[in-house]
């Protein structure tokens, strides 16, 4: 037989088995009752495509349907109750965290939250106009301004948050504390790797 063609059988056996394989393991998962929306997507790449590294794409996508379920479900609802926006809160959260007399400049407000400086502008005018914030002259610089929490923003922000730690609590709760400290601990070392990128980037 000629060797090329021997080859080629062994490899197309070696692809065939390895997603008789992975096929097998899914049908096993699925059997326990315990699948995901992901579990299905990465049955499907693996029936359509067995060279791609599914095990891959489905950590990732199964953070990010994560992201889109905690904004949806979880954040979403405590950000409409209290009459905020996301970003709203995270500008109000950004002032309140920084301590008293819980004000900061549009620059420092810029590289905490990483937006451009046109969609801070517009954030603090809404907020403003809503009565949440300020904006202060720099006593230390007479050209410079500072955004400031109002009392009602303070108030506002204060309940949210309360309510918006809670359900992130609660959200966790399915997990041991083992289990908790290991998931953040794996997230900040894949984080870092990410961040490191971008800072060389910039």
């Amino acid at each position: 037989m000629n060797k090329v063609f021997l080859y080629q059988d062994i490899w197309t056996d070696l692809i065939f088995n390895y997603l008789d394989v992975k096929i097998l393991l899914f049908q096993k998962v699925k059997m326990s009752g315990k699948t995901d929306h992901v579990d299905t997507i990465r049955a499907q790449w693996i029936r359509e495509r067995p060279d791609l590294d599914v095990d891959a794409i489905a950590l990732i996508g199964r953070v990010h349907r994560l992201s889109q379920i905690i904004f949806t479900d979880v954040h979403k609802p405590i950000f409409d109750k209290h009459g905020l926006t996301y970003q709203d809160f995270d500008v109000l959260a950004a002032l309140l965290r920084s301590g008293k007399p819980y004000r900061k400049s549009p620059g420092e407000l810029l590289s905490t939250l990483m937006i451009t400086s046109g969609t801070m502008t517009n954030r603090i005018d809404r907020l403003e106009s809503s009565g949440l914030v300020v904006r202060d002259l720099d006593p230390e610089d007479r050209r410079g301004i500072l955004i400031r929490l109002t009392n009602q923003g303070k108030e506002a922000i204060s309940r949210a948050i309360q309510e918006h730690a809670q359900s992130e609590t609660d959200l966790l709760n399915t997990l041991t504390e083992k289990e908790k400290g290991e998931l953040s601990r794996l997230l900040k070392k894949l984080l870092l790797k990410l961040e490191l990128k971008e800072d060389f980037s910039s």
